[in-house]
């Protein structure tokens, strides 16, 4: 059986312009992807998706070969392929968007600011990987004036490969932090690793928007010898000039574009997103919108997704910021809600996962961090906070499942709470007990 050509493959897609990965996801005319992982193999629910409705089904194994089947040599490599084709034929600016920390809730702060102007797309919740950059791609329609494609890595080489598929034509970087040491083999792998997305806008010459407030973004820019430069930050000299009016609990900033003054108050926490903010103002800058598409945009955005999220619950006020966290934002967080005005304050905090050989004295930071932060209890989950249980203060927990127990007899009441950890700690479950 011959194999069936990207140009080809790509009429078919432009044919049935639905792309699915999942047979629990099937929607009429699409195109199943039969992808593999370590414990998986969708070549085996090919026949189920066309019977669910697709209109074919992309498979690597021969032996599920049927009606509707296109057999191709590697199924990832193909979608990648099929991406980077239906790339090209875009002829529109695409916003390559990486970073340590911060990554998710600025693509969806520059999408909400470009939208107030623009036919946009944006990621799709945090699909920034191998797999969900393709598809994020896949699902750029011909009516889209602008993209915003936000990329995840956890090792080297990952935001080149991701750029060859997006190709972007502008790109920020948000920051660089102590986030997936393990896989990028420390703070400089960590800088060497999200710098391949200036390396792609150098060679390709795109602009670069970076934040003049951060030593690490200004020393990688230089280093890879970029020139197409937009810059923020809180000094004069740059297009975008803010300041942070206030941050308790939401955010007010202060900015200037050369022109004139403005002011918008979001309905985000936590004054670490005030460097996000300015980048979406700088972005909106950059395509011409006016000061009051920019804080418009803004001032509607609701975070959501658990990321600096405020939510009222029936006894305390909560920071759900349990999507994820690395040694940085766990910082950030934990000067953020010592600031903040409250009564009596609360830090739960999980385990920190990905960080390699330098995972117990990550962790021990932070817990010498939050027991020196005069908040009322500190509450630390998970086996690496654990060790510490016998030097530092706070209340030790081995699981969530314990933390919880403990909750649910030790009730916590008119309290602002931080609840941050790792996604792999689930300490959403605790939300209830709150």
């Amino acid at each position: 059986m011959s194999m069936i050509s990207t140009e080809d493959l790509y009429q078919v897609y432009l044919a049935n312009p639905i792309i699915s990965t999942d047979t629990r996801n099937i929607t009429n005319g699409c195109i199943f992807f039969a992808l593999k992982g370590d414990l998986f193999n969708a070549n085996q629910f090919a026949q189920h998706a066309i019977e669910k409705g697709a209109s074919y089904a992309i498979i690597d194994e021969e032996q599920y070969v049927s009606e509707k089947c296109i057999l191709v040599k590697d199924v990832l490599s193909t979608l990648q392929d099929l991406a980077r084709h239906h790339r090209k034929q875009l002829q529109i600016p695409v916003i390559g968007l990486t970073g340590s920390n911060g990554k998710t809730t600025s693509k969806e702060l520059i999408n909400a600011v470009l939208a107030e102007r623009f036919k946009t797309f944006a990621t799709f919740g945090n699909l920034n990987n191998h797999i969900g950059v393709p598809l994020s791609i896949l699902a750029i329609t011909p009516s889209v004036e602008i993209a915003v494609i936000e990329m995840g890595a956890n090792h080297q080489k990952e935001i080149e490969l991701l750029c060859t598929i997006a190709q972007p034509t502008h790109g920020i970087i948000t920051n660089v932090g102590m986030a997936h040491l393990d896989g990028f083999g420390g703070f400089e792998g960590v800088k060497k690793g999200k710098a391949e997305l200036y390396a792609y806008l150098k060679a390709t010459n795109g602009y670069t928007f970076i934040n003049r407030n951060n030593p690490n973004l200004l020393e990688m820019s230089a280093a890879a010898g970029l020139h197409k430069l937009v810059y923020y930050g809180t000094e004069n000299g740059n297009t975008i000039k803010g300041s942070l009016r206030s941050s308790d609990p939401y955010i007010e900033v202060d900015w200037t574009n050369h022109d004139e003054s403005s002011s918008v108050k979001t309905q985000l926490t936590g004054s670490y997103n005030f460097e996000n903010i300015l980048a979406a103002i700088c972005i909106g800058d950059f395509f011409d919108m006016t000061p009051m598409e920019i804080n418009t945009g803004l001032a509607q955005y609701e975070p959501k997704n658990n990321r600096s999220q405020l939510t009222e619950t029936a006894s305390n006020k909560v920071i759900c910021d349990f999507y994820n966290a690395n040694p940085s934002s766990m910082a950030a967080a934990l000067n953020n809600i010592a600031v903040l005005s409250a009564d009596k304050k609360t830090a739960i905090l999980g385990d920190m996962f990905e960080l390699g050989p330098e995972s117990a004295e990550q962790h021990e930071i932070i817990a010498k961090q939050a027991a020196a932060s005069g908040l009322d209890k500190i509450i630390l989950i998970g086996k690496y906070f654990f060790a510490y249980k016998d030097q530092l203060k706070g209340v030790f927990f081995e699981t969530p499942a314990e933390a919880a127990d403990y909750l649910q007899k030790n009730s916590i009441k008119n309290n602002l709470v931080l609840l941050k950890g790792s996604r792999g700690m689930k300490l959403e479950n605790l939300l209830q007990y709150l």
